[in-house]
């Protein structure tokens, strides 16, 4: 038996599968107003969102904008821009056996889809998909993260004074209570999981009882090669802005380093004065540092920093929780900090001398959700990118690629299953239906019973 309160959920959740069915959603018309609804409420409401980004993760409202607000504005400006185009049926060829019919590809809605966000990004990750989701035509359960409340009220605030809860219906709540209550006792047309790769796998068993197809959108340690021959400087400071934003508790985050031994000194001598060229000599009052979401996530950072050489960084402060950037080596193989995925403002950086050597330590942990590299070398790129499977990648550049919704987003492996950003959005809560149309003028006997003696011509249509 479920209690009363799941109950009601899933009454709610009923609601929501009443509306689709009446075909409300499906019109480009209601599907375009509910995108722009949902962008003049982001614009209104965009100093609320900064505060509570700042209160939970002290996000700069600069630093917010690139991240949360803004990425989501560029992606809805894209919906709009491209959704008729989107939902255009699309021709395509008819083989010699089906003509003279005509074949096309129609894109129709999921359904009722249910979106689950982080809360590293609790408004972007939550909300992006959503985009996507309301695009396609579906109606959309969102379940934020309580890890971020602050955002997650003002998401909340934003959904139901716009939007219809038999339309967009807005959760909260332990995750690991609210989330199989609803997938348990109601079946969703498709899930949608920002997270971890424990809970991912999580999700997907709870989907794959009920053949829900989900796109997982995970981590990883995501690797980062610095060869002899790049521009050092600019390697430095490219890859300390996207590893140390957010305090590194990013998905996409460079999590290790592979540098040449022949500019490792080099290159650790750049990052450190990039550091405080970024974050000044006390990034704990810095106006740009963020701090770690709560208490279990900094205990388990700082047990990192005895597993190799500080050789910058490594204070902290429990009661902000506050971690300075931190540069390590000499780490061991088996220590901890190479076998999970940190996500917080510590990197490893590991000397190699050869591309076997920088390989075998990346195939310690396949298929990363990203993989950068930094050359001058075409040669040495194309190597790179065609020996190292990864989700993403940048080429003289770290984590970048997630902000161009011209290309897919998503992991493989270990780090995620399916797509989106963009046009891929839109794909993602679409289902692609083959349609074949066939004239009754033309009806020859070939294609019917007797068989006897038509192989010859069977052999000649069917090829």
């Amino acid at each position: 038996m479920i209690n009363m309160s799941a109950d009601i959920l899933v009454n709610q959740l009923q609601s929501l599968r009443k509306f689709y069915n009446s075909g409300n959603t499906r019109s480009y018309a209601f599907r375009k107003k509910q995108l722009q609804k949902l962008r003049s409420a982001i614009l209104q409401h965009e100093k609320e969102l900064h505060d509570a980004l700042y209160t939970d993760l002290k996000k700069s409202p600069e630093e917010s904008w690139v991240t949360e607000t803004g990425f989501l504005i560029s992606e809805i400006n894209s919906a709009l821009k491209n959704l008729r185009q989107w939902m255009q049926t699309g021709k395509v060829k008819t083989n010699l056996v089906n003509l003279p019919s005509s074949s096309y590809v129609m894109k129709e809605p999921m359904g009722v889809v249910l979106i689950i966000g982080p809360w590293n990004y609790p408004l972007q990750l939550l909300f992006t998909p959503l985009v996507g989701a309301i695009a396609a035509g579906n109606c959309v359960v969102l379940k934020s993260s309580e890890f971020a409340p602050a955002t997650s009220g003002a998401m909340k605030k934003i959904i139901e004074e716009n939007f219809s809860g038999e339309y967009i219906l807005f959760t909260e709540g332990d995750g690991a209570q609210v989330v199989p209550a609803m997938m348990n006792h109601f079946r969703f047309d498709h899930v949608f999981y920002t997270g971890s790769t424990t809970v991912g796998k999580i999700i997907y068993k709870m989907a794959a009882e009920q053949l829900v197809p989900v796109t997982l959108e995970l981590g990883g340690k995501s690797p980062c090669v610095v060869e002899s021959d790049a521009n050092i400087k600019v390697a430095a400071r490219r890859i300390a802005m996207t590893k140390f934003s957010n305090a590194g508790q990013m998905c996409v985050a460079p999590d290790y380093v592979l540098v040449h031994k022949t500019v490792k000194e080099k290159f650790i001598t750049a990052l450190k004065e990039t550091l405080i060229n970024f974050f000044s000599e006390d990034p704990s009052a810095d106006y740009s540092y963020c701090k770690i979401i709560n208490e279990k996530q900094f205990n388990r950072l700082i047990s990192y920093l005895d597993n190799g050489t500080i050789v910058h960084g490594g204070g902290h402060d429990l009661s902000k929780l506050f971690i300075e950037p931190t540069i390590i080596e000499n780490i061991l193989p088996d220590a901890p900090v190479m076998k999970d995925e940190i996500f917080g403002p510590i990197l490893p950086v590991i000397p190699f001398e050869n591309f076997e050597e920088a390989k075998t330590v990346i195939n310690q942990n396949p298929n990363p959700l990203a993989f950068y590299v930094y050359t001058a070398s075409s040669k040495k790129e194309k190597q790179w990118l065609e020996q190292i499977p990864a989700g993403g990648s940048c080429v003289n550049n770290s984590s970048w690629h997630l902000t161009n919704h011209y290309l897919p987003f998503g992991g493989r492996g270990n780090s995620g299953i399916g797509e989106y950003h963009g046009k891929n959005s839109f794909e993602t809560f679409s289902h692609r239906k083959a349609v074949m149309k066939t004239p009754t003028w033309f009806d020859p006997n070939i294609r019917y019973p007797p068989f006897k003696g038509k192989l010859w011509l069977f052999k000649k249509v069917v090829r």
